[in-house]
């Protein structure tokens, strides 16, 4: 496999790590301070979850890089990238907690295009894509169940 293969599909993960890094003390906080919504995981899921959605992420990325006229399917698949970091950054390290609501909206349907864009080139991608769009609701949901139970906590949100 090429070495830029090899990048493409580590991107990803590596890129989810540095925002990781970047958010996780506020995460681990958040997460004990704050009333979380019926259906909330433990805390120690998303340790788990994400790696795993990453890399699944940057293989399906791998499997469309020799596609024909895969420009749009590149396109989706970076803007859904982009606007995952930006809602960790957003929701834990600023405490947008509203904007970044409105974000995972947007971000939900990112992940969704490319989703489709992805099995259009080549199915298996797709398919590898399928949890992600699904954990991407339940994330909004999250989102909008600890905005709505902690919505009169001055200390929980700055917008």
């Amino acid at each position: 496999m090429k070495v830029k293969k090899w990048l493409l599909m580590a991107a990803p993960l590596v890129g989810g790590s540095i925002v990781g890094g970047l958010t996780a003390g506020n995460a681990k906080s958040d997460y004990e301070n704050y009333k979380q919504p019926p259906l909330a995981p433990p805390k120690q899921t998303f340790g788990i979850v994400w790696p795993l959605l990453y890399t699944m992420m940057g293989v399906a990325r791998g499997i469309i890089q020799d596609t024909k006229n895969n420009d749009a399917a590149v396109l989706a698949y970076r803007t859904q990238l982009g606007l995952n970091y930006l809602w960790s950054l957003l929701y834990f390290k600023f405490k947008f907690r509203g904007t970044a609501l409105i974000e995972s909206f947007g971000l939900f349907a990112a992940v969704l295009v490319t989703t489709i864009k992805f099995y259009q080139k080549k199915p298996k991608a797709g398919l590898l894509l399928l949890p992600y769009l699904i954990w991407c609701g339940f994330a909004s949901y999250l989102n909008g169940g600890t905005l709505y139970l902690n919505r009169d906590r001055a200390s929980y949100s700055n917008d």
